[in-house]
């Protein structure tokens, strides 16, 4: 091979090489932009198992249900591992009135994701609202960072603390916060470690038509179970303390090749139930009794019948999602937990 050759084969592999580098770029590029435009999502946590037939029959949650308890509940305080705090400290005291005046145009802004605090006389961190009195000196003002809908954007983190220094300004106060990097790193590490708790468990009572079901005959049967009506079709499961348990919702469907059949879907988002262990059980009871009153058959989301080593089969898997919540020092049900997963 001549030196020619030689040095045109080199050049060749250099610009191979090249246009793999670029195109590699590119590649990166393309995707920070898109996640810079998309706020991430959580991954299936069925795609993430084993494949082959598994009987329990649990789905990730998609949205968060119209009646539960909402994102921000009154007695919900600003958290270091769910929201970006700013904590602000003034020489004299602000009134709340006066502080209130600015924050207006936050809560306009974010909505239910910031809440704001202030430490008392007695030393106590107490939720601040619109009927809130008196003169505080050191206050805490928050961004939820991580929801199901993801992480916050960095664009709207930057947003909020220049918000907050403006505020601070104003009031001649000084302001002390994470760094917002770091802050958004651990919001990202919570949110892949909680995907896969963020689950509900979803069963089917299947009622033939041909056996007499009747509108009446259903509502007596929800009632004897203790739910409480919402509509025609949609059913709430509470416990004793109020709490939202599970939801039945219910659904006729004909054919003129089949019978007509009434499904009854009872559904519970696990990571907001209360003792899970302890719902479950009540849940398990709930679907046993209505197809019992009804005459009809328990399903899973194939149509397949759930028999008993399928519910407890569920039953341990709901375990695994608790002790995965609690590591975190996440309780289902809690606050903390009620806002992490709206």
């Amino acid at each position: 091979m001549s030196e020619l050759q030689l040095g045109l084969l080199i050049a060749g592999a250099l610009a191979v090489v090249g246009v793999l580098v670029y195109n590699r770029f590119q590649e990166r590029s393309a995707r920070r932009e898109a996640e810079q435009a998309f706020p991430p999502r959580h991954s299936d946590v069925l795609l993430a198992q084993n494949s082959g037939r598994r009987e329990p029959m649990v789905a990730p949650v998609v949205a968060r249900l119209d009646d539960d308890v909402p994102v921000s509940p009154e007695e919900a305080l600003p958290d270091s591992r769910l929201d970006y705090v700013i904590e602000l400290t003034a020489q004299t005291p602000i009134a709340a009135a006066r502080f209130l005046e600015g924050w207006q145009t936050l809560e306009r802004r974010f909505a239910r994701r910031v809440l704001l605090a202030a430490l008392d006389s007695d030393s106590r961190w107490r939720r601040v609202g619109a009927d809130t009195s008196g003169a505080y000196m050191r206050w805490r003002a928050a961004l939820q960072l991580v929801s199901r809908s993801g992480v916050t954007r960095e664009g709207e983190l930057v947003e909020f603390r220049s918000e907050i220094e403006t505020l601070a300004a104003g009031s001649g106060a000084t302001v002390a916060a994470l760094e917002m990097r770091q802050a958004l790193d651990a919001a990202r590490a919570l949110d892949r470690e909680c995907a896969e708790a963020d689950i509900q468990v979803a069963f089917h009572v299947v009622a033939p038509r041909s056996e007499g079901l009747d509108a009446d005959k259903v509502r007596s049967a929800l009632g004897a179970e203790g739910l409480s009506i919402q509509d025609d079709d949609r059913w709430t499961g509470l416990d004793a303390a109020g709490n939202v348990l599970y939801h039945v919702t219910t659904e006729q469907s004909a054919n003129a090749d089949v019978d007509s059949v009434l499904r009854l879907t009872i559904t519970m988002d696990v990571p907001r139930t209360p003792q899970i262990k302890r719902s479950y059980e009540s849940m398990v009871l709930l679907v046993r009794g209505l197809a019992n009153a009804l005459g009809g058959t328990l399903e899973d989301d194939n149509g397949r019948i759930l028999d008993e080593r399928a519910l407890s089969a569920i039953g341990a898997q709901l375990e695994v999602v608790r002790e995965r919540l609690e590591r975190h020092g996440f309780s289902p049900g809690d606050v903390e937990t009620l806002r992490l997963f709206s």
